[in-house]
C-alpha cells in the first residue's frame, strides 16, 4: 500500500486566497439557504433570541463598566456608605449576568445544531440520491471519502459561522459602545510641541482604535499562511486515517501474505507527512505568537500611559480612570476580535473548503460533467418487453473505449452468460445495464415497470438484524416472517433462522463470502424482481452449492430475465445465450451465440473413467 494513496486526500489543489475566497462565497451562499422565512421560521425565531441575549449581555458588560466607576470613586472619597450600597448591586448583577450567559449559550448551541442538521440532511440527501455515492469516486478521486466532509467537516464549517458571526457583530458593538464611553470620559488632549499647542478630542477613543489596527494588520500578515498550513495538515490527517482504514478492512488478505512489514513502514510513512505538517502550523504559530506577545505585554500598560496626565493634573478622578481603562480595554478586545480567532478561523476556512470541494463535485454529476470523448448512456422505455442495447458503448470517464457499440436484444425470461478475458469490460456492462455506468453512448430500454436486482460479487449486509439483510432494500416489516424464513432455508441458511431477529450480531462480519451470497439469493426469492443481473455472485460458492441456487433461480424465477457475469464452465447449463466480449484496441467487441446444450460434462466424466480403468494396477 503505498502512502500517496489519494483514499482520503481531501483536496489536490494548492490553496490560494482567490481560489479560498470563492470557496467561502459559494459555501455561504449554500448555507443561507436555512434562512428561508417561507419554509423555516425557527431559524428566525433562534436568531432573534441569540442577538436579544448578546444584546443584554453587552449591556452587563455596559452596566459593569458604570459600577467600576462607582465604586472606585466612592473609595477615593473614602464614603463607606456609597461604597456598601455600591457593593450591594453587585449580586443582582451577577445574577442578571448569569441569566444572560446561559441563555445565550443554550440559543446559540441550539442554533448550532439546527443549521448543521439542516445542511448535513441537505448534502447527505443530494449525496445519496439517484446513485451519487456510487459515481462521485468516478467523477472526482479525491472525494473517495465524502462521508468524512459530511460527518466532521460540515459541522466544522458551521458551528463556526454562528460564532464567528456572533463575534464579530458583538465586537463590532461594543467597540461602538466603549469608543463612545472613551470619548465622554476621556475627552480631549491638550498637546503642545515646537511652540504649537492644539486640543485632540478623543484621543482615547483614535488611541485604541489604531492601536487595534496596528495589532490586527501585523497578526493578519503573520498568520495569512496558516490556511494552507491547516488545509495541509488536514489532508494528511485524512490520509493518515485512510492508510489504518485499508489495513484494517483487508486485515486477513494482509496477515495471510505476511505483509506487516510493508504496510508498518507504509502507515509511519504516512504519520511522517502529519508530523511534517503539525511541525508548519508550530512554525507559523510562533510568527503569530510574536505578535500577540507583543500585544498582551502592551495591553494593559497602554491605556494607564495615556491617561496618567490627566489624572495627574486633577482632570480626571480614579473611578473614571478606572472607567477609562476598562473601556479601553473593552474596544481593543472588540477590534483585535480577528487576531484572537486567527486559527480558529483559519481551521473554519479550510473546513469550508473541504465542503464547497464536496458539493462542487456533487454538481458536476448532475450537470453531466464528462470528458469530450465520451456521453451519457441513455436510459429509456422498450416496447415489446425485451431489454435492448443500442448502439451501446461503454467508456472510461476519461473517454477511452471499453467495449464498442454493439446493438443486443434479450428477451423477457431469457438466460444470458456475459463472458471474455479479464479486463474485457464484462463488469462494466452489467453495471450499464442496471443503469449504476453513465459514461458512454447509446441506449439501454427497459421493459416499463421493470424492477432490477444486481447482485455483485460481495452482497451487502446492512447494519441490524439477519430478518433486515434478508429483506433489503425493503422494510423488514413489509416482508412476512415466514417468507423470509422460507427463503433462508430454500437458499441452505436454515441453521441461522433462530437468530433472525438477533439484534446484538455484525453479520457483516460474521457471514462468511457464501453465506453472503446465499442471503443475496434469498432476497430474490422474496422480491422476485423482473430483471436479475449478476456479477460473479455465485464465486464463493462449490460447485454443487451453485448449481443448486440457480437451479431455484430456474424453477422459482422462471419468468425473470437473467444476465449474469462469470467464468466457470458449469454455468452454461443454467443459459441459453452467451455473449463474449474480446479485447481490441478501439474497445471490445461483442458476439452473441446460444449455448450448446449437449451433454460435455457427461463426455468428460466418461474420458476421466476410462483413463482410470487404463492405468496399471
Amino acid at each position: 500500500m503505498s502512502s500517496s494513496t489519494n483514499e482520503a486526500n481531501p483536496s489536490h489543489e494548492t490553496p490560494n486566497a482567490a481560489r479560498t475566497d470563492q470557496r467561502l462565497a459559494r459555501f455561504l451562499a449554500r448555507a443561507s439557504g436555512y434562512w428561508n422565512w417561507k419554509t423555516n421560521r425557527q431559524a428566525w425565531l433562534l436568531g432573534v433570541c441569540v442577538l436579544g441575549f448578546a444584546a443584554a449581555q453587552l449591556g452587563a458588560l455596559v452596566f459593569w463598566n458604570l459600577w467600576n466607576r462607582w465604586f472606585f470613586d466612592a473609595l477615593d472619597r473614602k464614603d463607606a456608605a456609597e461604597v456598601w450600597t455600591v457593593a450591594l448591586m453587585l449580586p443582582l448583577f451577577v445574577l442578571a449576568n448569569i441569566a444572560c450567559a446561559t441563555g445565550l449559550l443554550a440559543s446559540r448551541l441550539v442554533l448550532q445544531i439546527r443549521w448543521r442538521e439542516w445542511l448535513t440532511k441537505n448534502i447527505l440527501g443530494w449525496w445519496i440520491a439517484d446513485q451519487r455515492y456510487y459515481r462521485l469516486p468516478f467523477v472526482a478521486e479525491e472525494q473517495s471519502v465524502p462521508e468524512v466532509r459530511i460527518s466532521d467537516d460540515i459541522r466544522l464549517a458551521i458551528e463556526p459561522v454562528v460564532d464567528f458571526g456572533l463575534g464579530l457583530l458583538t465586537a463590532c458593538v461594543t467597540a461602538a459602545t466603549f469608543a463612545t464611553i472613551l470619548w465622554r470620559v476621556g475627552g480631549a488632549a491638550h498637546l503642545a510641541a515646537f511652540g504649537w499647542s492644539f486640543d485632540l478630542p478623543a484621543y482615547m477613543a483614535i488611541a485604541a482604535i489604531a492601536y487595534a489596527a496596528v495589532v490586527t494588520i501585523a497578526a493578519a500578515a503573520a498568520g495569512r499562511p496558516l490556511v494552507a498550513r491547516v488545509s495541509a495538515k488536514s489532508e494528511a490527517e485524512a490520509r493518515f486515517r485512510a492508510e489504518m482504514t485499508r489495513l484494517r478492512e483487508n486485515a486477513e488478505s494482509i496477515a495471510l501474505i505476511r505483509g506487516d512489514d510493508e504496510e508498518r513502514h507504509s502507515v509511519i510513512e504516512g504519520y511522517g507527512h502529519v508530523v511534517a505538517a503539525w511541525f508548519a502550523i508550530v512554525k507559523q504559530n510562533a510568527i503569530v505568537s510574536v505578535v500577540l506577545s507583543a500585544n498582551s505585554g502592551l495591553f494593559a500598560v497602554v491605556p494607564l500611559l495615556l491617561v496618567a496626565p490627566k489624572y495627574l493634573s486633577g482632570e480626571l478622578s480614579l473611578g473614571a480612570v478606572m472607567q477609562v481603562t476598562a473601556a479601553f480595554a473593552a474596544v481593543q478586545g472588540a477590534l483585535i476580535w480577528f487576531v484572537d480567532n486567527l486559527l480558529n478561523v483559519a481551521n473554519w476556512l479550510a473546513a469550508v473548503c473541504r465542503v464547497d470541494e464536496l458539493v462542487e463535485a456533487l454538481e458536476s454529476i448532475d450537470a453531466g460533467a464528462r470528458m469530450d470523448a465520451a456521453d451519457e448512456i441513455n436510459l429509456g422505455v422498450s416496447e415489446d418487453g425485451s431489454l435492448h442495447l443500442e448502439e451501446l458503448a461503454a467508456a472510461h470517464r476519461n473517454g477511452r473505449i471499453m467495449i464498442a457499440a454493439a446493438n443486443v436484444e434479450i428477451a423477457q425470461g431469457e438466460r444470458v452468460l456475459i463472458a471474455g478475458e479479464s479486463g474485457a469490460g464484462k463488469s462494466t456492462l452489467v453495471r450499464a445495464i442496471a443503469g449504476l455506468w453513465p459514461w458512454g453512448s447509446g441506449s439501454i430500454l427497459m421493459p416499463a415497470g421493470a424492477s432490477v436486482a444486481f447482485l455483485p460479487q460481495r452482497p451487502y449486509i446492512p447494519l441490524g438484524t439477519l430478518r433486515r439483510a434478508a429483506c433489503y432494500p425493503a422494510s423488514e416489516d413489509s416482508v412476512p416472517r415466514e417468507d423470509v424464513e422460507e427463503a433462508l432455508k430454500t437458499c441452505g441458511l436454515g441453521y441461522l433462522v433462530k437468530r433472525l431477529d438477533d439484534e446484538e450480531a455484525l453479520w457483516d462480519r460474521e457471514l462468511s463470502g457464501g453465506e453472503r451470497q446465499r442471503v443475496a439469493f434469498a432476497r430474490l426469492l422474496l422480491q422476485k424482481p423482473s430483471i436479475i443481473v449478476m456479477d460473479e455472485a455465485t464465486s464463493a460458492l462449490d460447485e454443487d452449492s451453485q448449481g443448486a441456487l440457480l437451479g431455484l433461480l430456474r424453477d422459482r424465477l422462471g419468468e425473470s430475465t437473467l444476465i449474469s457475469v462469470g467464468h466457470r464452465p458449469s454455468l452454461d447449463a443454467f443459459h441459453e445465450r452467451k455473449i463474449t466480449l474480446t479485447r481490441h484496441a478501439a474497445g471490445a467487441e461483442m458476439t452473441s451465440a446460444p449455448i450448446s446444450r449437449f451433454p460435455w460434462s457427461v463426455v468428460r466424466k466418461l474420458g476421466s473413467e476410462l483413463l482410470r480403468l487404463d492405468k496399471p494396477g
